[in-house]
C-alpha cells in the first residue's frame, strides 16, 4: 500500500483498517489478523473502542515486524489534560502490548486539548510517539491549537465521504501540512449509498464495487482512509483500489454528492457535546 509523508517526514499508509465497534474480542482479533493477512498494516484503534488489548494481541500474533506496522489509538475524553494524557497513553500503551505507538489523537476537540497535547508533545519527544494528530478538529480548533503550542498536528481524522466531503477543511488542513485522515468513509450505508446510481454506475464503468470506488475517491484526493469489515473478502476488496483511476469528470460527479453535512452528528451540537463529555469509561 502506498503511503503518504506526515509533516514530520514519518511515512502513513493511505488505506488502513478500523476497529470502530468490534465489541467481541474473538471476533476483533480475528479481523485484525486477517487484514494483516490481507496487506494492511495501518491499524486504527482508539481507547474507547475498548479493544486495544485485542488489537494487541493479533499484532502478537500475526508475526509482522513491529516497524513494519503503523499502529493509531487516541486518547478519550475523560482524560484530556497534561496529567491525564500522560496516564492514558500508558495504560494505551500497555494494552497494546508496544514500546510505542506511530499516531496518538486526542479523540475529540473537547476538554484541555492544550494541555492534553503538551503532554503529547512530551510523549513524542521521548519517542513513544512517531507522530501526534488530533480527530474531529474542525479548522478553527486547528488553528487555535496551532497557534498556542510547538508541534503542528500531523493529521486530522475526520468524517469523509461522498455526502460530506470536507471541501473546505481538507483543503485548509493541506495548507497547512496536516494530514487528513476519513473515518466512516462509506457513511456506514447511510443515504443508500451502496445503492446510489452515481457510484454504481462509475463502479460498473471500472468493474468495480461502489465501496472501491469511494475508497478510491479519497485515495486519488490523497485523504488516508479507514475501512471496516469483518469478512476477509471484503477486507480484501477494500484493499484492491490501485488498479484503476478515476477521470476528472467522475471525480466531480462524486464531489457533486456533497451536502455539506454529517452522516452521523454534528460536534458542534451541544447536545452531542454534553453527550460526548459525560461519557466515563474505564480507559
Amino acid at each position: 500500500m502506498p503511503g503518504i509523508k506526515l509533516n514530520n517526514g514519518f511515512d502513513m499508509p493511505l488505506l488502513g483498517f478500523g476497529v470502530f465497534q468490534m465489541t467481541d474480542a474473538t471476533e476483533c482479533e480475528r479481523a485484525v489478523i486477517d487484514a494483516i493477512e490481507t496487506g494492511y498494516r495501518l491499524i486504527d484503534t482508539a481507547a474507547s473502542y475498548q479493544n486495544e488489548t485485542q488489537v494487541g494481541n493479533a499484532l502478537q500474533q500475526s508475526g509482522v515486524a513491529r516497524d513494519e506496522l503503523f499502529v493509531t489509538t487516541k486518547l478519550w475524553l475523560q482524560d484530556t489534560n497534561y496529567e491525564g494524557a500522560k496516564a492514558q497513553f500508558e495504560r494505551s500503551l500497555n494494552r497494546l502490548q508496544m514500546d510505542y505507538v506511530d499516531l496518538y489523537l486526542i479523540h475529540q476537540p473537547y476538554g484541555d486539548v492544550h494541555g492534553a497535547w503538551r503532554a503529547m508533545e512530551k510523549l513524542y519527544e521521548a519517542g513513544k510517539i512517531k507522530a501526534i494528530g488530533v480527530s474531529n478538529f474542525q479548522p478553527d480548533r486547528l488553528a487555535d491549537l496551532i497557534a498556542f503550542n510547538k508541534v503542528v498536528p500531523a493529521v486530522n481524522q475526520i468524517e469523509v465521504n461522498p455526502f460530506q466531503q470536507q471541501l473546505q477543511a481538507v483543503p485548509w488542513m493541506k495548507s497547512r501540512n496536516i494530514q487528513p485522515e476519513a473515518w466512516a468513509p462509506f457513511a456506514e450505508g447511510k443515504n443508500g449509498l451502496f445503492q446510489h446510481p452515481v457510484l454504481a454506475a462509475i463502479g460498473e464503468k471500472h468493474g468495480k464495487s461502489v465501496g472501491q470506488v469511494v475508497l478510491r475517491w479519497i485515495f486519488q484526493r490523497g485523504v488516508v482512509s479507514l475501512a471496516k469489515s469483518v469478512r476477509k473478502a471484503r477486507m480484501a476488496e477494500n484493499i484492491n483500489v490501485l488498479d484503476f483511476e478515476l477521470s476528472s469528470d467522475e471525480m466531480g460527479r462524486i464531489t457533486a454528492l456533497d451536502t455539506a453535512t454529517s452522516a452521523f452528528f454534528s460536534h458542534r451540537d451541544p447536545a452531542m457535546v454534553e453527550w460526548l463529555t459525560g461519557r466515563k469509561l474505564d480507559v
